[in-house]
């Protein structure tokens, strides 16, 4: 009973704000050039592959919550009459099926690992699918002078704390969202912003403008998991070779 009443006299004595307080922020290590060490092999554990809006289970399909901040996207008449086509026929028409590369960012939530090396001046981002590999420069130039279709477009990095954020721009408009047929055109700008929240998640963050089919910017959020198994590595999806080797025995 007296150790009950001790430990009881011992809480009272803590300040009331440590008792109620959220946790700190988390600090993430450095690297050797004092920036956020985010190194490592990251996946993401949600189903916007399929479809980044909610979405009920189909033949194929697992069901998911969105990741649309709002669920909703402020698709023009036009452009929204198209994805409606686009999803009508995505068996064929998602760029995915012929295995082009995926773009910035659906590549990110592809249900497949992806390994993020940095160094001084930029930071690389090897996909396992279809071993695209993305560069981010970290040396404060602006991008180069467009426009210039380009799968993945060009990327430009910055820190603001801990967070790595990264200007898009100069993309082709044959790529997708998801497998439900959102799209965009070649006006497309993505700002994305990794924060790493504890030593094995990552507040994904993504910012989507394209005037040409949207009637303004609207959001995507999610966690990046750390892949801490102690093999845990990138292997190779290459995804070329798959398609011509099932169309070869086809013939």
């Amino acid at each position: 009973m007296k150790r009950w009443l001790w430990l009881v006299a011992a809480l009272a004595c803590i300040p009331a704000p440590l008792a109620g307080q959220a946790p700190a922020a988390y600090t993430p290590p450095r690297t050797p050039d004092g920036h956020p060490d985010i190194q490592g092999i990251w996946q993401v554990l949600n189903t916007a592959a399929w479809n980044i809006q909610d979405h009920n289970a189909e033949l194929g399909v697992p069901a998911g919550r969105g990741v649309v901040v709002g669920n909703e996207i402020p698709y023009r008449p036009e452009a929204l009459e198209k994805k409606k086509q686009n999803f009508a026929n995505r068996a064929t028409l998602d760029p995915e099926s012929k295995c082009w590369l995926s773009g910035v960012p659906r590549i990110t939530y592809m249900p497949y690992p992806f390994q993020i090396v940095q160094q001084a001046d930029k930071i690389n981002i090897l996909y396992e699918y279809n071993h695209t590999l993305r560069h981010i420069y970290m040396n404060g130039n602006d991008h180069p002078e467009g426009p210039i279709d380009w799968w993945m477009g060009d990327s430009r990095g910055r820190w603001e704390g801990n967070t790595l954020v990264v200007d898009v721009v100069h993309f082709t408009d044959q790529t997708w969202f998801d497998r439900a047929g959102n799209f965009h055109s070649e006006q497309l700008h993505v700002i994305e912003r990794y924060t790493p929240t504890d030593r094995e998640h990552m507040l994904y963050e993504v910012t989507i403008e394209d005037p040409q089919v949207f009637t303004q910017p609207w959001k995507m959020s999610m966690t990046l998991y750390r892949r801490v198994e102690p093999e845990a590595e990138v292997f190779e999806y290459e995804c070329y070779a798959y398609l011509i080797e099932e169309n070869w025995n086809k013939r």
